[in-house]
């Protein structure tokens, strides 16, 4: 626990003052989380029984908690955040009764939140007073929330389309590397890649379908909306992450609402530029998949 806290690459846009931190301190920190009934503190272990991290609820009090979580250097990227979070929000809701979680982090904690945004955590508006106190002065938070009966696994399809985790590799303080492979991390070769930018906030595009071809589409910067449709209706996703992609392989109608300027949209494509393979008619495609699913 030490180690974290004296490690600036971890604590260093954190409310808190880590860096002065004693062992004294981390051993109270321990004893007075036993018999604690407002926090709750438990540690991230890996399958060797090795501490990767901290997750916490915090001031548990009228069915809300605040949640926060600080994992080591060594354990990022590597799915110990994501395991903590997940134990510890169903342990809330499940155990403990609770109605709702709330946590903040800076907006210049660029590496938190795009973590809580890939893993679809959505900004939270509603914040109660007594929480918003606790960080009077504190200008530049990003709030997040989760209520009792919101599904926040992360999702694996959208419309029937898979939600593909693109292999990224970080490097603390020297950003991230994305990538995937033809035929190994997509089940298709690449035959032509295209990006569309300089879009206005609040511009729609898309508006079609393929009968045929098979898409990649992800986001390496910025807010798209991604409103897919299959037989079965409308689901949408929001692309903000670039480790996170949805694979098209079957007609599904497709629009993308640009959420913030200059956002921009990735596709690798299965197939050179066919102007037949496209379905640019709503009734037609309704028609197409209708006829396709009774063949």
């Amino acid at each position: 626990m030490l180690a974290w806290m004296h490690d600036k690459s971890v604590t260093e846009k954190l409310k808190a003052d880590f860096a002065s931190k004693t062992i004294e301190d981390a051993v109270s920190f321990i004893r007075s989380s036993w018999d604690s009934k407002a926090d709750l503190h438990l540690a991230v272990a890996s399958d060797t029984d090795e501490y990767m991290g901290t997750v916490s609820l915090k001031h548990i009090e009228d069915t809300t908690a605040e949640f926060a979580i600080t994992v080591r250097a060594e354990a990022m990227g590597r799915g110990y955040a994501w395991f903590g979070i997940k134990s510890i929000l169903e342990k809330a809701f499940s155990e403990l009764g609770l109605d709702s979680v709330y946590w903040c982090v800076s907006r210049e904690n660029r590496r938190a939140v795009r973590f809580y945004d890939k893993h679809n955590f959505h900004e939270a508006l509603d914040i109660p007073g007594k929480v918003l106190e606790r960080y009077e002065g504190m200008p530049g938070l990003k709030w997040y929330s989760v209520l009792k009966g919101d599904d926040f696994t992360p999702r694996d399809n959208v419309a029937g389309c898979k939600v593909i985790h693109i292999k990224t590799i970080p490097t603390v303080d020297a950003g991230e590397l994305s990538f995937f492979e033809a035929a190994q991390d997509i089940p298709f070769e690449i035959k032509r890649i295209y990006y569309i930018s300089k879009v206005p906030e609040g511009m729609r595009r898309g508006f079609h379908a393929h009968k045929a071809l098979k898409q990649m589409l992800f986001c390496p910067y910025g807010r798209i909306q991604l409103i897919l449709e299959d037989i079965n209706g409308r689901e949408e996703i929001e692309l903000c992450d670039p480790s996170i992609g949805v694979l098209i392989d079957k007609p599904v109608w497709r629009e993308m609402l640009w959420l913030k300027k200059d956002s921009v949209l990735c596709v690798a494509a299965s197939e050179h530029y066919d102007p037949a393979d496209y379905i640019r008619d709503h009734d037609e495609f309704r028609n197409f998949i209708g006829k396709t699913s009774n063949e």
